[in-house]
Formats: C-alpha cells, sequence, structure tokens
C-alpha cells in the first residue's frame, strides 16, 4: 500500500512537475535524470581523459603545467551541449551540473592522469555575479565530480575582482581580462595536494590559466583541469 501511494504521488508530482529531458523535450522515464537515455548515449563525448596529449592538454603548453587536462563534452553552437550549458547558466537548473559531473567523475576516477586527485576546485564567481545567478554553475559540476570521485570540493580560491564577459574577447585580451583576479587566502592548506581545477566551458582557457597561475604558487601543489565541455580549439 505505501508503495503505491508512493507511485502515486510521484505520478501527481509529474504532472505539476514534467519531468523532461533537457535536450529533446521528451518525457523521462524511470531512473532518467536530467536528459533521457537517447539523447544521453548520443552526447559529444571528447575521451580526452584517456589521452595526456589531447587539444584540451595542448591549449595550455608552454602556459602552466598541468597533471591532466579534459572536458567531458564538445561544445558547438546548436548542439545539445550547448542546451545544456545554457539551462545550467541562465535557467537554474544545477541539477544539470551536478549530472554531468558525476557522469565524468566515473570516469575520471578511472583515469591516470586524473584518479590521484584530492580537492575539486571550482573556478569562482564574483560575488556580484553570484548575487545575480545564484549560485556557481561550476560549482554543481565540481559537486557532482566530487561525489563520483569520493573526495571533497573546496572553496580555497577566490575572485577578487569582477571580469566582465569573455565573450567575442581575443586570447590574449581575454588573459587580460582575467590576469591576477584570483588567490588563494590560505594557502597552507592546499600545499603539497592533487588539485581539480574546474569550470564549465573552455575555450581560450585565459580563465582557467589565471586560476592555475594562482594555485601554482603554492608547494608542491599539483594541478589538473576538467571541464564540462570545450569549444574547437
Amino acid at each position: 500500500m505505501e508503495k503505491r501511494t508512493m507511485l502515486w504521488i510521484h505520478d501527481f508530482l509529474s504532472l505539476i512537475y514534467p519531468r523532461n529531458c533537457v535536450c529533446c523535450g521528451n518525457g523521462l522515464w524511470g531512473q532518467e535524470k536530467v536528459i533521457c537515455t537517447f539523447c544521453d548515449f548520443h552526447l559529444p563525448r571528447t575521451w580526452f581523459h584517456l589521452e595526456h596529449d589531447n587539444p584540451v592538454s595542448r591549449t595550455f603548453w608552454g602556459r602552466i603545467r598541468l597533471e591532466g587536462a579534459a572536458s567531458y563534452l564538445h561544445f558547438n553552437k546548436g548542439n545539445n551541449v550547448q542546451q545544456l550549458i545554457h539551462h545550467l547558466k541562465y535557467k537554474g537548473r544545477k541539477d544539470i551540473g551536478i549530472y554531468l559531473g558525476a557522469r565524468y567523475g566515473l570516469s575520471l576516477k578511472n583515469s591516470p592522469f586524473f584518479h590521484t586527485a584530492e580537492l575539486v576546485i571550482p573556478v569562482p564567481l564574483h560575488r556580484k555575479k553570484m548575487r545575480q545567478r545564484g549560485y556557481n554553475q561550476s560549482e554543481q559540476f565540481a559537486i557532482g565530480l566530487a561525489d563520483a570521485m569520493n573526495i571533497p570540493v573546496g572553496k580555497q580560491l577566490i575572485r577578487t575582482s569582477p571580469s566582465g564577459t569573455q565573450t567575442r574577447k581575443s586570447r590574449f585580451t581575454r588573459w587580460e581580462n582575467v590576469s591576477g583576479i584570483f588567490r588563494v587566502p590560505d594557502p597552507i592548506k592546499l600545499s603539497g595536494k592533487h588539485i581539480l581545477l574546474v569550470d564549465d566551458v573552455i575555450t581560450t582557457g585565459a580563465t582557467l590559466e589565471a586560476c592555475a597561475g594562482a594555485l601554482s604558487l603554492i608547494p608542491d601543489t599539483r594541478i589538473s583541469i576538467a571541464t564540462i565541455a570545450a569549444v574547437k580549439i
């Protein structure tokens, strides 16, 4: 009787709050979350976490020393990945970040380049942006990753000033826009750790480079980078 009641409540709530796939809009069934099985199967995965020399890691060659660098998905204008990122950032769908993080975390946990990570740190938002959006989309991704990898999420990295939008800026202008705006108030807590630095999308890598630069000043710290998606680099 109790199980039947729970199923009735679930069906009733589904009528009020429809569980639809973010990508195709069709209803979700059973244990499906965020996106349906069909759309999940057809997500454009990169498999970069299996290669030390990949397009994301090459972005940082000669700029910052990394243990590993990878992105879960390919980002192209108009594809399902853009839809997922848009809903994550602007539609309040924090669950998308957690879901994708959990899925990718299982892969990173078994990757030779990421499995020793001890702490996940998201690229921070400035407090003004946090007030506007209400949450940090990269932190949601970090939560999912950390849960799957069985490691904590850290907030030891802070953004000291807003950087403005990076859209339509050149690589050098993007770097100028974020140079020196990140710092670690209590670096001793991160000394000797392998940190997984995460963001939503990587384009030129300027923001991640600035964050990694601040973290790399800490003695004996190793840094890896992971993002939800990467545009064509």
